[in-house]
């Protein structure tokens, strides 16, 4: 069977080695799915790709990496996959190509984000109680609004073309039930055994990466939260910001801001520890930044709270807005793209799973 690059080809003749040794067959999802299976199509190997979690427990425990002469690195081969299956189905793709790639990308999202909101707020005064002070609610709106709902189009677009891709068929509620307890919990990381996973060390098993992508996740819901009950608030019952601590935008902002900084700053210190060489090592940067962005996004918004009332609020609200808005753009097309994708493969792999009855 052919393929279309050299990126699937490669993972194709790893996966083919993995189907017949089966070692592996008590690791995460990506196993059970590659056992099932006979022959790979392009679209079964973009499937497995987004189904990898990059815990690196196959390789460590793989007898046919290097120096054997199959020279398996399933995890990068996967890496690969998933990065260019990406880049395929954004729009546009360049994009994708771009904020993947390059950390310097992304901070200089980050730097035309903080600069265009010191410019908002020096331009459009307002009277207003808190932050309103500085920007209006409308200009928030105005700005904000398009640069949420304009990624999501964008998202949308490509999560129609994986869907198409892989096979998807039509959702059933049981799929999105199994899929959203595998990503609530982030099982796959738990190395199969529960025990965790390799990330930071061939030798230890440990959780930590696991507890941290939990942490990120959660505090990001919870801050996602907290934003729309302040917008039900503020359109449904006329009652506008500035909030008190015991309010809902508080009582799930605050917790929430706390589990995203020290979720991503965690996630970044891993990946510091981690061995480049088992993912897609030319995406390290690109990684890397949006990771600190997340977690300046969290921090930012933090130290704006602790700061109410004082001359620092100015200068804090641009950055924090600024990293909001930059995170907000280039979701598509950074690794943020992947909570959507891997969701995506989840269901996908729910609805195999039960047409089989594999199903757990």
């Amino acid at each position: 069977m052919s393929y279309e690059t050299p990126a699937l080809t490669e993972a194709a003749r790893q996966v083919q080695i993995c189907n017949a040794c089966r070692y592996c067959e008590g690791y995460c999802s990506v196993f059970p799915a590659m056992f099932r299976e006979r022959t790979f199509a392009s679209g079964d190997l973009t499937q497995l790709a987004n189904l990898c979690h990059n815990c690196r427990g196959c390789y460590y425990a793989c007898q046919y990496t290097e120096p054997h002469e199959f020279a398996l690195n399933l995890p990068a081969a996967l890496a690969e996959a998933r990065r260019e299956s990406w880049e395929r189905f954004a729009w546009p793709g360049t994009l994708s190509r771009l904020f993947q790639r390059s950390g310097v990308a992304v901070a200089a999202a980050l730097v035309l984000g903080v600069v265009l909101l010191f410019a908002a707020i020096r331009a459009v005064p307002d009277t207003g109680n808190g932050f309103y002070a500085y920007m209006s609610h409308a200009l928030m709106v105005a700005i904000f609004a398009p640069a949420f709902l304009a990624p999501l189009v964008v998202i949308g677009i490509g999560l129609r073309r994986y869907w198409a891709e892989v096979g998807g068929q039509r959702v059933q509620w049981s799929d999105l039930r199994n899929a959203g307890r595998s990503a609530a919990t982030m099982r796959n990381l738990s190395g199969g055994q529960g025990q965790g996973c390799n990330f930071e060390d061939e030798d230890r098993f440990t959780n930590t990466r696991r507890y941290l992508h939990q942490a990120t996740m959660w505090g990001f819901l919870l801050c996602f939260a907290s934003t729309s009950s302040g917008t039900v608030l503020h359109y449904g019952f006329g009652l506008e910001a500035p909030y008190g601590l015991f309010s809902l935008p508080k009582l799930l902002g605050v917790p929430g801001g706390i589990l995203l900084t020290v979720g991503a700053f965690g996630l970044a210190w891993l990946k510091t520890k981690a061995d480049p060489a088992l993912g897609a090592a030319h995406l390290w940067g690109g990684e890397m930044a949006f990771v600190l962005l997340l977690g300046l996004t969290g921090a930012t918004g933090l130290a704006l709270y602790a700061a109410t009332g004082t001359g620092a609020v100015p200068a804090l609200l641009a950055i924090h807005l600024g990293a909001v808005l930059a995170l907000f753009l280039t979701t598509p097309y950074s690794k943020m793209a992947h909570g959507f994708y891997r969701f995506a493969a989840l269901v996908r792999d729910a609805q195999i799973a039960r047409r089989t009855g594999t199903a757990d």
